[in-house]
């Protein structure tokens, strides 16, 4: 196969809203050592991505400039020193950027095969929340077997990882929602218990259902007023892990719980973590969660997919937040 000197990527000229974004023509990168080039699927869209065309969260110095953080695709071409992997290889991939793209490069260390029985598109919408979740729930947080879990944002990508993997692995789980819909979506999914926020005080809830026990683990998205109200929802040895901040970052609270009921509160950022903490995590991943989608364990859950040149549609579905599940680019 010959690759072409250009490729079709959506641009963000200045930051703005989602009508800001352009189609543009640039060069198809080169694979550096270590490297995959993947003639890109099919590419999920995540609200990092938002931030960064709003301008509020950059890309690393030395990621690509164009939006999009998972891909799908075939692997057209390695860089030096790329082991186990070759052309023609089918692939999903977590990448520091350049999703929105005919081509995209990916180290090939955060390259993963397609689980058996999903699709391109399908396995396009899993890397980002995979490896964010994997990362936050079960290694930094360590929730294990026959504990009590919540995760807010029950229908996001996040949320709906979350409520799966945490099942799997034996937990109770417990989630919020923004509607009867959704809250019914995610018991089908897996949750034990699903509060709807807009109805229910979701603190009071959880001391309802554990008779004031409280929940070990926290995935929370939303920071703002959640924060003390997920403190006060810890049990004793709770762990909160905050990884986004829908509502505001910056609060006051009584942080006397920490230690009064030995609490760790933690987060991460995924595109900030380092490169071998990423490839531990697609081996992690290869590992113990791969072989649950082939299985049917797992299920990936798609509300829309848009064509590239409909980012912004794509981009304004999710800041509706009226969606339940993953969104996509469909880029060839």
């Amino acid at each position: 196969m010959t690759i072409p000197a250009t490729m079709r990527h959506i641009a963000v000229p200045t930051a703005g809203p989602p009508d800001v974004m352009t189609m543009a023509e640039g060069p198809v990168p080169a694979p550096r050592a270590g490297e995959v080039l993947v003639e890109v699927a099919y590419a999920g869209v995540n609200r990092p991505d938002c931030a960064q065309r709003a301008g509020t969260y950059p890309p690393p110095p030395d990621a690509s400039p164009i939006l999009g953080l998972e891909v799908a695709g075939r692997i057209v071409a390695c860089g030096a020193d790329v082991k186990g992997w070759q052309r023609g290889d089918e692939v999903c991939a977590l990448v520091p950027g350049g999703g929105y793209a005919q081509y995209c490069v990916a180290p090939a260390a955060w390259c993963l095969p397609i689980p058996r029985g999903l699709s391109l598109e399908q396995a396009a919408s899993l890397p980002e929340t995979y490896f964010t979740v994997w990362n936050n729930v079960f290694d930094r947080a360590r929730l294990v077997k026959g504990e009590l879990f919540l995760v807010h944002g029950g229908t996001s990508g996040i949320g709906l990882t979350a409520i799966q993997l945490a099942k799997a692995f034996g937990a109770t789980v417990f989630t919020t929602a923004g509607s009867a819909e959704k809250v019914a979506f995610c018991r089908s999914m897996g949750a034990d218990h699903a509060i709807d926020y807009r109805t229910q005080d979701f603190e009071a809830e959880i001391a309802r259902i554990t008779k004031k026990r409280g929940i070990d683990v926290i995935l929370d998205m939303v920071g703002g007023d959640y924060i003390e109200k997920n403190l006060k929802s810890l049990a004793l040895e709770g762990r909160l892990v905050q990884i986004a901040f829908m509502k505001n970052s910056r609060v006051e609270c009584d942080w006397r719980r920490i230690m009064l009921k030995r609490l760790t509160v933690t987060g991460s950022t995924m595109r900030a973590s380092p490169f071998e903490r990423k490839a531990e995590l697609a081996r992690e991943l290869r590992s113990d969660v791969w072989p649950l989608f082939e299985r049917g364990a797992l299920k990936t859950v798609i509300h829309a997919t848009f064509r590239l040149a409909d980012a912004a549609k794509a981009h304004a579905l999710m800041e509706s937040s009226q969606h339940i599940g993953k969104i996509m680019l469909a880029v060839q």
